[in-house]
């Protein structure tokens, strides 16, 4: 069975004296809001004590023992996010994209209609029916070998800036389908 949750994030923001409106003593201590780098997932956590992480530092949340995280809180939603958090999240989520490229590449030589009507390349903002055909025509010339051959060949925005808007989507409950998230 494939593994459910997350090994690295990357931090969103840190609350040096916990989130406001938390009862005073429970878990007390900093907390992080992170963004998982498998499944986006939005988590909180507490932090080591006398530890200061700031956004964009990747911290390792997996089940192992842990360097900076004491201790996982749990899932928030997209809603529970700080401002900060919010402001740092296309941010990150395209740092995350980047990083794992090739993944994000073989979705786009692969990908498949999610309805008879709709192709799932549809739901990326900027992906309409024009592009979506020049990526099908191109990926069947010759599949996909990163985000500039893409771009190039399919004359399409940005790639990574496309997908972080659909994260973001996906995160925020705008959409019915998922393609990058889990369900909450």
């Amino acid at each position: 069975m494939e593994k459910r949750y997350e090994e690295n994030a990357y931090v969103l923001d840190f609350l040096p004296h916990g989130r406001a409106g938390t009862r005073p003593g429970y878990r007390a201590g900093a907390v992080v809001q992170v963004i998982g780098e498998g499944f986006f997932t939005l988590l909180e956590a507490i932090v080591k004590e006398d530890l200061t992480l700031k956004p964009h530092d990747r911290v390792y949340v997996g089940k192992d023992k842990r360097e900076e995280i004491t201790y996982i809180i749990g899932r928030v939603s997209f809603d529970e996010l700080t401002a900060n958090a919010k402001m740092e999240l296309p941010n990150v989520i395209e740092k995350i994209i980047l990083a794992r490229e090739r993944w994000f590449i073989n979705f786009f030589n692969t990908v498949q209609a999610v309805t008879p009507r709709m192709h799932a390349m549809e739901l990326i903002p900027g992906i309409g029916k024009k592009y979506m055909w020049q990526i099908i025509n191109e990926r069947e010339r010759r599949p996909f070998q990163n985000f500039d051959d893409l771009q190039k060949r399919a004359n399409i925005p940005d790639p990574s800036k496309l997908l972080s808007k659909r994260v973001i989507e996906e995160l925020s409950g705008e959409s019915k389908y998922r393609l990058f998230t889990r369900s909450p």
